[in-house]
């Protein structure tokens, strides 16, 4: 037998990221068929660092309690279905490290705001994609391009909307925003991001609707530019300067 010892495995030299600890999640729940609120759960989680709020929650529903219902599908920040509230703020689990968070103090998850909430950590999505669908998130291009052939832009062209392009509808910076919280006529920062996107894309012919879409007395005009919708978002889009953007290009009558 090899005499060898890791350093790890020395007193006082545990690497956290090969050793498990043990971390508390207090989750709140909610079954529409026994709760008439919301009531928060603790689970205690076997971790390490290096695992994310996801790992815990498959933990919990496939160890200790498999009526915890959330949503999750790709798994790697891609698809936005796993957005919920982790310690106060809007984050993807499968994104958020365990390393992170302030393991000292319980983790709280909760689902996203503003939204209805169905069941655990799962909204009712579909105000936030009615929302989507008004404004128009698609190209509209009537007319056959040059010589029958590509519709050509320019690299200019391309890079004034490519941040918004990395929308991938998770609804963490729409549920962040206090204005969405308190009226539920408001589109919200994604829908206002989608429609960034066609409005600025050179291709597309049909932005002055959009805009006046955009113009009612519940489009961009309600946001108060809190920010919370940037810091909300895991892929990084500056949500509060697209809309600054898109108030300029009604001022302005186009983009």
């Amino acid at each position: 037998m090899s005499t060898t010892t890791i350093a790890a495995d020395r007193p006082g030299n545990a690497d956290p990221a090969i050793t498990p600890f043990t971390v508390t999640f207090l989750i709140r729940r909610f079954d529409p068929e026994v709760d008439e609120e919301p009531r928060w759960q603790d689970f205690d989680v076997e971790m390490y660092a290096t695992d994310r709020v996801l790992d815990a929650l498959h933990k919990i529903k496939w160890e200790q309690d498999g009526s915890l219902t959330f949503r999750r599908s790709c798994a790697h920040g891609i698809c936005g279905s796993d957005a919920m509230r982790i310690n106060g703020r809007n984050r993807l689990a499968c994104k958020t490290l365990i390393k992170d968070l302030d393991i000292s103090k319980p983790i709280y998850v909760e689902a996203i705001k503003g939204l209805p909430l169905e069941k655990d950590l799962i909204v009712d999505m579909e105000p936030f994609f009615a929302s989507f669908r008004e404004v128009q998130p698609f190209l509209i291009a009537n007319k056959a391009p040059e010589g029958g052939k590509e519709r050509i832009q320019t690299v200019a062209q391309r890079e004034r909307f490519d941040d918004t392009t990395k929308c991938i509808l998770c609804a963490a910076c729409t549920s962040s925003c206090p204005v969405f919280w308190t009226d539920g006529q408001y589109f919200g920062p994604a829908a206002i991001v989608n429609a960034h996107r066609f409005i600025f894309d050179s291709r597309d012919e049909d932005a002055k609707v959009r805009l006046d879409i955009l113009n009612d007395k519940e489009g961009v005009w309600r946001c108060r530019t809190t920010f919370n919708c940037s810091e909300a978002c895991p892929r990084g889009i500056q949500v509060t300067q697209a809309i600054a953007e898109v108030k300029q290009a009604i001022m302005r009558g186009k983009p």
